[in-house]
C-alpha cells in the first residue's frame, strides 16, 4: 500500500471510531467515559464462563469500534481473555497498551494486606500484562478460603491496595459496592485517595446521595448493570420500565436514538460511566454511540422519577458481615459461593 492509501485507510478507520471522552482523575490520570463489562453471570455450574474464546473475540470487535476501557474482576474468571485481546491488538498494531485501560478488581477471599499484592499479580499473570490500570476492592466484606465470614476490616485491604499502587503494578485504586459512610472512611484514613467508587446505577437506583457525595470529594462514578429493568435478569423479566417505555421512547424519538442508548446518556449526563455488557456487535457499535447528544435537565429528572431504590445485586446472603454494605432483608437468599 502507497502513502496516500495508507492514509486514507487510516482517515476511514479513525472515523469509523465512537470518539469517546475521558473523565480526569484525582491523582491526575485519565479515565474513558465508557467501560465495556465482561461479567458473564451464572448459570447451573456457577460463575459462568466464555465457551471457544467468545469473550476474547468480543474485545476484540469492541477495540475495533473503539472501546478502551474494560471492566473484569478476579472472580469473573474472564481476564485471561481480555489480557489476549488486548496483547493481540497490540501485536497488530492497532493500539498501544497506553491506549487502553483495564479495570480489575480484588476478590473477598484475598482481604488480608499481605495477600492483595498477590491477587494482583495472578491477575496480571493471566492477562499477560505488567499492570493494570484501576484495581478496586470488589466488596468492603472479607471472606475466608471456605466463604465464612472473615473480621479483616477493610482498612487493612486497603492498604494493601496502597502497597500494589506503589509497587507500580496499577496506576489508580478504588472501591467497588461500597455505601457513603464506608467511602466516606476510606477516603479520610487512608493514605492514598480512592480515584473511583463503582456502584449499581439504573433508572431504578439512581443513587443521587451516594453519587453526589462521591463527586463532591473527587471521586469518579462507575455505573454498573446501567439498563435496570429494560433488559432479563435471570432469565426473567422484572417490574420497571421496559424497552418500549413511553417517557423513554418519546426521548429517543426526539434524538433519533433508541431507549437503551437514552438511558446510557442519563448516566453520561450525570458525570456517570456506564458499564453496559453485550456479546453482540450491534450492541457494541450502538452501547458506545451516545456522545453526540445531551438529555436536558427535565429529561433527567424525569428518568429520575424511576427510582425504586430497586438492587439486582443484592447479596443478602452476606447480610451478617459486619461490613455489609446494603440494607438487610427478612428472608436473604442462599449463597451461590458455597458448594452444598
Amino acid at each position: 500500500m502507497d502513502v496516500i492509501g495508507a492514509l486514507v485507510c487510516f482517515v476511514l478507520m479513525s472515523t469509523a471510531l465512537a470518539s469517546v471522552p475521558k473523565y480526569k482523575l484525582n491523582n491526575g490520570r485519565e479515565i474513558p467515559a465508557i467501560a465495556l463489562g465482561t461479567f458473564l453471570g451464572f448459570d447451573e455450574r456457577g460463575m459462568a464462563k466464555s465457551q471457544n474464546k467468545q469473550l476474547r473475540d468480543v474485545i476484540l470487535e469492541a477495540i475495533d469500534v473503539g472501546y478502551r476501557h474494560f471492566d473484569t474482576a478476579s472472580v469473573y474468571e474472564t481476564e485471561g481473555e481480555i489480557g489476549e485481546a488486548v496483547r493481540m491488538k497490540i501485536d497488530e498494531g492497532v493500539v498501544q497498551r497506553e491506549d487502553i485501560f483495564i479495570t480489575t478488581k480484588l476478590w473477598n477471599t484475598h482481604h488480608k494486606r499481605e495477600q492483595v499484592v498477590k491477587a494482583l499479580n495472578e491477575s496480571l499473570q493471566k492477562m499477560g500484562l505488567n499492570y493494570v490500570d484501576l484495581y478496586l476492592m470488589h466488596w468492603p466484606i472479607g471472606l475466608n478460603e471456605d466463604y465464612s465470614h472473615s473480621d479483616v476490616d477493610y482498612m487493612e485491604t486497603w492498604r494493601g491496595l496502597e502497597d500494589a499502587q506503589r509497587l507500580g503494578l496499577t496506576k489508580s485504586i478504588g472501591v467497588s459496592n461500597f455505601n457513603k459512610d464506608q467511602l466516606r472512611r476510606v477516603i479520610e484514613e487512608g493514605n492514598i485517595k480512592p480515584v473511583v467508587i463503582e456502584i449499581e446505577i439504573h433508572p431504578q437506583i439512581i443513587q443521587k446521595e451516594l453519587v453526589d457525595y462521591a463527586q463532591s470529594q473527587g471521586v469518579v462514578v462507575m455505573g454498573f448493570s446501567p439498563f435496570g429493568s429494560l433488559v432479563m435478569r435471570y432469565g426473567m423479566h422484572f417490574p420497571g420500565p421496559k424497552l418500549d417505555n413511553p417517557l423513554l421512547v418519546e426521548i429517543a424519538d426526539k434524538y433519533g436514538k433508541t431507549t437503551p442508548q437514552v438511558v446510557l446518556r442519563w448516566l453520561v449526563d450525570r458525570n456517570v460511566i456506564p458499564i453496559p455488557k453485550t456479546l453482540k456487535y450491534k450492541r457494541l457499535k450502538e452501547n458506545i454511540n451516545i456522545f453526540d447528544f445531551e438529555l436536558t435537565s427535565e429529561e433527567i429528572e424525569k428518568i429520575n422519577e424511576f427510582d425504586t431504590k430497586t438492587r439486582y445485586t443484592f447479596p443478602s446472603f452476606w447480610q451478617t458481615h459486619p461490613y455489609y454494605p446494603f440494607e438487610r432483608i427478612d428472608n436473604p437468599i442462599a449463597d451461590p459461593f458455597v458448594k452444598n
